[in-house]
C-alpha cells in the first residue's frame, strides 16, 4: 500500500506540469485565469511531493498485484486535481460537477455538465480537451502494459505482445518502456490531425482543442452544437478518419510506422471486424434515414449518418445531428456498437472487439462440440489459438459487466430517473463514450442530472476505463490480506 502511495505521490507531482500548458493558454488568450492554474499545479505538486517524500522508504519495484491499486486511485486522485482550476474559475460549479468533469476528460468519455461553452474561458477549454489528450495516452498504456500482467478479462492474451515489453514480472518498468514506444505515434497523429483541420477551415486553437478529442476519443468540444457549429463536410471527414484510427491497436500503428507498411492492419482481427461492422453501420442507417425522408437525398443521409454513427461507436461523442429524433433503431444501434467497436489497445471503450470476438467463436466452437462431441476445436483469434484460461475470463468479464449496468441502472432508477434515460446514461458512461437518450442525449448534457445521478455516472465511467475488474477486486477482502 505505501509502495503504491510513494507511485501516486510521484505521478501526482508530475501531473503538476501539466497546468503549464493551459496557464501558457491563458496569457496568450487573455482570459486572466493563468493564476488559477498555477495555484492547482502548486496544490497538486505539494501534495504529491508530500505523499512520494514520506512514503520514500517503502519504495520497491511494484508487483502485479498493486497494479489494481495503483490503477483504480491513480484514477481517483488526479480526476481530483484536475477539478481544481474549474473550482478556482467557476464559482457556480459544485465539487461533484467539477469531479464528473475531470473524470469524464481523464477517462475519454467527454460527457459534460457544463453550459455556455462557446463562451468558457478559452484556457479552461484547452485543459477539458488537455485532459482528454492526457487520458488517451494513459489509457493505451494501461490496456497494453497493465492490464495484460494482471490477466484482467483476458487481457492476459495481449501479454508480452506490447512493443517494449518485458520478460518478468515487475511491473514499473514495463509501463515506462511501453509509453516510451507509443508516445510516438500518438503525438504524431495528434499532430497530422490538428495540421488537417486548421487546413479545413477550422482555426489553431479549435483545431487543437478538437485534435485531442479526436485522437483521445473523447467527445468534449467548444462549442454548444459540437462539430454542427463548423457544419463544413471537410472537417467531419478529417475528424471520421481521426476517430477510426483511433479506435485501433495503438500497438499496430507502432509497427506499421517502423515497417511502412499496411499489412499489420490486414493480420488485425479486430481491425478487420471493426471496419467492417463500421461500413455496415453506416449503410444500413443511411439507407434508414433516406427511406424514412429524414433528409432531402441519400448523400445527405450518408454524410450524417457516417459521422454519428463512427463517432458513436467509437466511443468519442462529437456530433453533428440530433439522432434521437432518428428513428429509434438508430439511436440503439450506435449505442450498442459502442460496446463492441474499439480495439485493444485504442483510446476507446466497451467491451471491446477482441472479447466480441473471442465470445462469438467461443459459441462457435460449442455448436460444433454438440454436432461432434470428440472434435479438437480450440478457440482461434487472427490465426491464433487463443490460450484456455482466456474464455472464462472474457465470459466473467462480459457477466460482471452486464451485472454492473443491470446495478447502475437500477440505481439510477432509483432516483427517479425514467428507464430509457437511466439504461443509456449508465451504458454511455462505462463505454466511455459521451451521451444516452433523453436527459443525457446528443444535444444536451448532464448537468440537469441530480448530483446522487451524476456520481452514479461518474462511478460507471472509472468502471468501464478500468476495465470493471481493476475496481471490483478491490472489494474482495482476500484482496487486502497478506
Amino acid at each position: 500500500m505505501l509502495a503504491v502511495a510513494h507511485v501516486l505521490g510521484l505521478l501526482l507531482a508530475t501531473f503538476a506540469l501539466a497546468y503549464l500548458a493551459p496557464a501558457g493558454c491563458s496569457l496568450v488568450m487573455h482570459d486572466s485565469l493563468w493564476g488559477n492554474f498555477l495555484i492547482a499545479g502548486a496544490i497538486t505538486g505539494g501534495c504529491g511531493l508530500l505523499m512520494a517524500g514520506a512514503t520514500m522508504r517503502f519504495r520497491r519495484d511494484l508487483k502485479p498485484r498493486d497494479g489494481f491499486l495503483l490503477v483504480t486511485l491513480g484514477w481517483l486522485f488526479l480526476p481530483a486535481a484536475a477539478a481544481l482550476p474549474l473550482l478556482l474559475s467557476l464559482p457556480d460549479l459544485t465539487f461533484t460537477g467539477a469531479f464528473f468533469e475531470a473524470m469524464s476528460g481523464l477517462t475519454t468519455t467527454g460527457s459534460t455538465v457544463l453550459n455556455g461553452l462557446d463562451t468558457l474561458a478559452p484556457s479552461l477549454n484547452f485543459w477539458r480537451h488537455s485532459l482528454e489528450w492526457m487520458g488517451g495516452m494513459g489509457i493505451i498504456v494501461t490496456s497494453l502494459a497493465v492490464l495484460p500482467l494482471l490477466g484482467v478479462g483476458g487481457m492476459q492474451l495481449y501479454k508480452g505482445a506490447a512493443p517494449g515489453a518485458l520478460k518478468d514480472e515487475r511491473l514499473a518498468p514495463r509501463i515506462r518502456k511501453t509509453a516510451r514506444a507509443l508516445w510516438l505515434v500518438y503525438v504524431l497523429l495528434t499532430a497530422i490531425g490538428i495540421v488537417s483541420l486548421r487546413a479545413c477551415g477550422m482555426s489553431w486553437f479549435d483545431a487543437i482543442c478538437h485534435g485531442f478529442s479526436a485522437v483521445g476519443l473523447g467527445g468534449f468540444s467548444t462549442h454548444d452544437r459540437s462539430i454542427a457549429f463548423f457544419d463544413s463536410a471537410a472537417i467531419e471527414f478529417v475528424l471520421m478518419v481521426l476517430m477510426v484510427i483511433a479506435s485501433l491497436n495503438f500497438a499496430r500503428h507502432l509497427i506499421a510506422l517502423k515497417s511502412l507498411s499496411f499489412e499489420p492492419y490486414r493480420t488485425d482481427p479486430e481491425a478487420g471486424a471493426s471496419f467492417a461492422l463500421l461500413a455496415l453501420s453506416v449503410l444500413a442507417i443511411a439507407t434508414l434515414l433516406a427511406a424514412n425522408g429524414v433528409y432531402p437525398d441519400f448523400l445527405h443521409a450518408l454524410r450524417h449518418a457516417g459521422f454519428n454513427v463512427i463517432s458513436q461507436a467509437t466511443t468519442s461523442g462529437l456530433t453533428t445531428q440530433d439522432y434521437q429524433s432518428w428513428p429509434p433503431f438508430a439511436p440503439y444501434w450506435m449505442l450498442f456498437l459502442s460496446c463492441i467497436v474499439c480495439s485493444t489497445g485504442s483510446t476507446g471503450g466497451g467491451i471491446r472487439m477482441f472479447r466480441a470476438l473471442v465470445l462469438v467463436r467461443q459459441t462457435g466452437r460449442e455448436l460444433k462440440l454438440l454436432i461432434h462431441p470428440s472434435a479438437v476445436t480450440p478457440v482461434r483469434i487472427g490465426g491464433r489459438p487463443v490460450p484456455e484460461g482466456v474464455g472464462p475470463a472474457v465470459l466473467a468479464f462480459i457477466f460482471l459487466y452486464f451485472v454492473t449496468v443491470a446495478v447502475l441502472t437500477f440505481a439510477m432508477l432509483l432516483t427517479g430517473l425514467d428507464f430509457d434515460s437511466s439504461f443509456s446514461a449508465v451504458v454511455a458512461s462505462i463505454n466511455n463514450t459521451a451521451h444516452g437518450f433523453g436527459a443525457p442525449g446528443a444535444v444536451h448534457n448532464f448537468h440537469s442530472l441530480s448530483a446522487m445521478q451524476t456520481w452514479i455516472c461518474t462511478a460507471a465511467m472509472l468502471s468501464g476505463r478500468l476495465e470493471i475488474f481493476s475496481v471490483v477486486v478491490l472489494l474482495r477482502p482476500a484482496y487486502w490480506r497478506k
